[in-house]
């Protein structure tokens, strides 16, 4: 019995132990962010730092946990970014910005954005400089908005051209015996094409040329424009490698001189007016967003919905990385039965994926637009499935650099014969009927293949006949520029498949003329909430496993990490671009 006692009583003070450490962490983390109320001083200097991920929309955590605790990921909303430069330009606290960050954690469509808008900034008669140890090309192009760019005397300045490589993968399914097998319709449908060669087709590399083409072409007309360098001038450059040296850059006008930070730092103040002895007063686009500039105050009783569609499209609820067909339904249905809301705005932020959720989604919007106008926004990407979701909007913009198209669907399936044969494996399966059948332990039949290929078909043709009626098009002129074709934002206008190219502020203002207001502000959906466990995760001793291994493995390997994760982890047909997908 003394036993039991002392057991009962170790439990009882183990968990009582547990409850008051628990709210030990609350308490501390209530005080913690009572005291991270940002002001911002005068003569202050917005940073521009880029590290942190950028996503189109990074509404601030709801779950009161975590806002106590702090538990918030490292993650920028890209409109909250562009609505700070623009309070920026009238903010009397703010003499200029300097651009000084590692690296640009954005796609190129989200730094082209920025980039736009920070050269809009240059109107209100503010300074903007750019510093940097390293340049790679998306800093770079990001930083010629600048008035002057500087680079450290022994740094570098990465300026040679994009380039895209591309894994395949049959020869090591070969060895393995381990293997996807794949049925699709698109030649261009380079998602699966790593499976089945160990070299590029002609079909890809073709359009890889074009988009790569087209995306470069983008970056240098803004450059040029920006560094009073041709076209030619700058290929050149960039041919020759001629700044593969700081002072190369220099010479070749890249740059507009050579400091050290410290350097820099007595530019930045006599930019400001300061005095050389003065502490520069540098508040980081962050910091300042969390001051509550991340929003531009309207108080017009009429709304336009910017619904957000980011990440990859799956058969589920959805949430701030995964466009759920259930979340996305619930925040369409949201807006079409509020009366104060008289337009919708999609933004799509999506390679695509499941092809059923994308119908669903689809079919939420075709309803909404037979109430109110419907008008999309493109992002980095809105290819494949985040395409289909788009294609039956009143009118669609692209960024130029948008990543669109990809109108292709395929299925991968994996089979384990070749591994069973090599290690002793033999499966037998018995049925009640004759009707196709599939086992990973034994080669696809003939018959399986044929029905797999006919659902494959099926949805394929239902998404070019979405495309063509959302789109006033044949479906002959669609299935032309669909088989999985991917195409840049310039493109897709010339081809027909988006109306306009510009920004998310121009498809709000065209959704707004469409629903004749002349005053309205702007809500944002869905509304994205975590739950207790989610939560819980970011303290230290609740790490999850992809954490630990993002720790362990750096940045880059973690990318292909998941890449690889998603690739074998579909299920049903998929309607989205390739996986492993970086150009640099």
């Amino acid at each position: 019995m003394k036993f039991l006692r002392n057991l009962l009583a170790a439990i009882i003070g183990t968990i009582i132990g547990v409850f008051v450490l628990f709210f030990l962490f609350i308490m501390i983390g209530a005080a913690m962010g009572a005291s991270d109320e940002v002001v911002i001083k005068k003569n202050s200097i917005l940073q521009i730092s880029l590290e942190d991920v950028v996503k189109d929309y990074a509404p601030k955590e709801v779950d009161p946990f975590a806002e106590m605790l702090n538990l918030y990921d490292d993650k920028l909303g890209l409109n909250a970014i562009l609505n700070a430069i623009e309070n920026a330009k009238t903010d009397v606290n703010i003499k200029g910005i300097s651009i000084e960050t590692d690296y640009v954690n954005a796609g190129l469509a989200q730094t082209q954005a920025i980039r736009n808008k920070l050269v809009e900034f240059k109107e209100s008669g503010k300074f903007i400089l750019a510093y940097g140890d390293m340049y790679d090309q998306k800093k770079y192009y990001l930083s010629t908005a600048a008035d002057s760019v500087f680079l450290n005397p022994v740094g570098g300045l990465d300026f040679k051209g994009l380039s895209m490589e591309v894994m395949y993968l049959k020869d090591i399914q070969n060895k393995t015996g381990v293997k996807m097998e794949v049925i699709r319709h698109g030649k261009y449908k380079s998602a699966v094409e790593m499976y089945l060669s160990d070299k590029m087709s002609p079909a890809n590399r073709e359009q890889i040329s074009s988009f790569l083409g087209s995306i470069w072409g983008e970056m240098l007309a803004d450059i040029s424009e920006s560094r009073n360098l041709s076209l030619d001038a700058l290929n050149d450059i960039a041919d020759g490698l001629k700044t593969r040296t700081p002072q190369l850059a220099l010479e070749h006008n890249m740059v507009d001189g050579l400091l050290y930070l410290d350097q820099y730092e007595n530019s930045l103040r006599a930019a400001a007016g300061l005095d050389a002895k003065t502490k520069l007063k540098l508040v980081t686009i962050g910091k300042y967003i969390q001051s509550g500039k991340g929003r531009i105050k309207a108080t017009a009783k009429d709304k336009i919905a910017v619904i957000y569609a980011q990440g990859e499209i799956h058969y589920a609820k959805g949430d701030e990385d995964v466009i759920g067909q259930k979340m996305m339904s619930k925040a369409i249905r949201r807006a079409v039965k509020d009366k104060n809301i008289k337009a919708i705005v999609l933004r799509v932020n999506s390679p695509g994926g499941s092809a059923l959720a994308s119908d669903l989604i689809w079919r939420e919007l075709e309803l909404a637009k037979k109430e109110k106008p419907l008008v999309v926004s493109m992002g980095n990407y809105a290819a494949s499935g985040g395409y289909y979701i788009a294609c039956n909007a009143d009118k669609i913009f692209a960024e130029p650099t948008t990543l669109t198209g990809s109108i292709g669907v395929f299925a991968t399936i994996p089979n384990l014969s070749g591994l069973a044969n090599d290690i002793g494996i033999n499966a037998e399966q018995v049925s009640t009927n004759k009707s196709a059948s599939y086992s990973v332990f034994e080669p696809m039949t003939d018959a399986f293949r044929d029905v797999a290929q006919g659902g494959v078909e099926n949805v394929y043709t239902t998404f070019i006949q979405r495309v063509a009626d959302g789109r006033n098009m044949k479906v002959s002129d669609v299935d032309a520029i669909g088989q999985g074709r991917v195409w840049t934002g310039v493109e897709a206008l010339e081809n027909g498949l988006v109306d306009v190219l510009g920004n998310l502020d121009d498809a709000v203002a065209e959704a707004a003329e469409m629903a004749e207001l002349v005053e309205y502000k702007r809500i944002n959906l869905p509304m994205y909430k975590k739950d207790f466990k989610e939560s819980m995760g970011g303290l230290p001793f609740m790490n999850t496993k992809e954490a630990i291994l993002k720790e362990e493995l750096g940045q880059e390997n973690f990318r292909i990490y998941q890449d690889f994760k998603r690739v074998y982890g579909l299920k049903g047909m998929q309607a989205r671009i390739p996986y492993v997908f970086t150009i640099k």
